[in-house]
């Protein structure tokens, strides 16, 4: 039994392996690129650590993957034999009882008991983490706050882990709508933990959620090293630093910022994919010519049509396919996306009935151009689409998507009325769309005004 890096006792079998461990962990919570070689590290210097096998299994299962199920069964498998022959702390076998329930599709019992472990270690930054990450694939804003502000007072200054704690704070700030503290929070986060991109990626959402572009890019700017270690995140800071952009209508920069950073390796992690669709769309949505950037993301988005792992990613896989006029594709995808929420057996194929299936329906029908259907089954969509996951920014797509089918099926007060209840979640902010969306409600109103007007011939 050795102590770790937080301060959590550890069943490991050597200092060695203890060391590759602390280096796991430290990567983990930067979001390092280093993480998985210094966790096989680990395993192959302690073949019998079960808390790292069962760490392993949690990571796979949070790629959305189909394919790496099996490596989590097998994490699985190993995490339950080495805590049946080394005997280890009710701490451990809280994670490997996580990963059994994940496994099982039971993302919320898997986050219950990570939050058994903070219950009785609340400084357990581990733990911490992996229920912020499962909560936020759920979409758990207020649950990803509460567990954070229950722990908050275990963390002490002296803490290794605290800088990466307040950056998770940071985030379920900017999440709740509390934008100031967001700020605040964060950059004393990076002060403390400056390799933390997380932290550094939160302050740039309160940003896009104040609609200051040109203050999100002043704070990213310089800041480069902070998330240039991670792994495939690092496209997602770049993606944001885009979306500012975007909103200043620099689509030359956007677009190059696509080419060099965003899509400079043609990856098929989801994340990767969610960044670049949801990207695509909004500059088609502003009437940008994306010329044949949505080919590849079909090719990769047609092999992932039976996954079935997480709503958030089919979703962004849909608009690929859609972008890219892959009929067969998305006719595969809708009708596996029917099965799995009429079967509803694990949790996330019950999420799949509401919200999934209406705003698949809606996706589809707005590449079809027919607006009128996919406004009504976006709007309904909207009214619990957080259950798919991912950020209020990654979700804006939808937002924007439901709002422009409103405008051209001519739902114009409809559309009006979601449009200002965005602004309310931006502290009452107009960005670059929603100006031009207002301005086109009103053109639009001024046109029918005028139809009416017109004496009968």
């Amino acid at each position: 039994m050795y102590q770790d890096v937080f301060g959590q006792d550890t069943t490991i079998n050597s200092r060695d392996a203890l060391e590759a461990w602390n280096k796991t962990l430290l990567a983990f919570m930067a979001h390092g690129a280093a993480t998985p070689t210094h966790l096989g590290e680990a395993l192959t210097l302690d073949p019998n650590f079960a808390l790292g096998h069962a760490v392993k299994g949690m990571f796979y299962l949070l790629l959305g993957r189909r394919e790496l199920n099996d490596t989590a069964r097998e994490a699985l498998g190993l995490a339950e034999a080495s805590a049946m022959a080394i005997s280890i702390s009710a701490r451990e076998k809280s994670f490997v009882e996580a990963l059994k329930s994940f496994y099982a599709g039971d993302m919320s019992q898997a986050v219950a008991h990570l939050e058994d472990v903070l219950a009785v270690h609340p400084d357990d930054t581990l733990a911490m983490k992996l229920s912020h990450g499962i909560r936020f694939v759920l979409g758990d804003g207020k649950g990803m706050r509460q567990s954070i502000e229950a722990v908050m007072g275990a963390y002490g200054p002296d803490h290794a882990g605290r800088g990466y704690l307040m950056g998770c704070h940071a985030f379920t700030l900017e999440e709740t709508g509390e934008y100031a503290r967001a700020e605040t929070v964060g950059r004393m986060g990076l002060t403390v933990s400056p390799d933390d991109a997380w932290g550094l990626h939160a302050v740039a959402h309160v940003y896009d959620m104040t609609c200051d572009a040109q203050g999100g890019l002043k704070w990213l700017e310089g800041r480069e090293a902070a998330w240039a270690h991670c792994n495939n995140f690092r496209y997602h800071v770049w993606w944001h630093k885009a979306l500012m952009h975007l909103d200043l209508g620099q689509n030359d920069v956007v677009l190059a910022l696509y080419d060099t950073e965003i899509r400079a390796d043609k990856t098929d992690d989801y994340r990767d994919i969610s960044n670049a669709t949801s990207l695509l769309s909004r500059l088609e949505l502003n009437g940008v010519n994306v010329g044949d950037r949505w080919e590849e993301l079909a090719d990769i988005s047609a092999n992932r049509t039976e996954d079935g792992c997480l709503i958030f990613a089919d979703l962004h896989y849909l608009l690929a396919l859609i972008g890219g006029s892959r009929q067969h594709a998305i006719t595969k995808l809708m009708g596996r996306m029917h099965r799995d929420a009429k079967m509803g057996r694990v949790e996330m194929h019950r999420l799949m009935a509401t919200p999934g299936l209406s705003a698949a329906a809606g996706l589809e029908a707005f590449g079809e151009s027919d607006f009128k259907t996919a406004f009504l089954n976006l709007a309904r969509a909207r009214q619990t689409i957080q259950n798919a996951g991912g950020s209020h920014a990654q979700r804006d797509v939808f937002e924007r998507l439901t709002i422009d089918a409103g405008i051209r099926a001519g739902f114009l007060d409809e559309a009006e009325t979601i449009l200002k209840d965005r602004m309310r979640k931006r502290a009452g902010g107009e960005d670059g769309y929603a100006a031009a969306r207002f301005s086109l409600i009103s053109q639009g109103r001024d046109a029918s005004s005028c139809a009416t007007s017109l004496p009968a011939e």
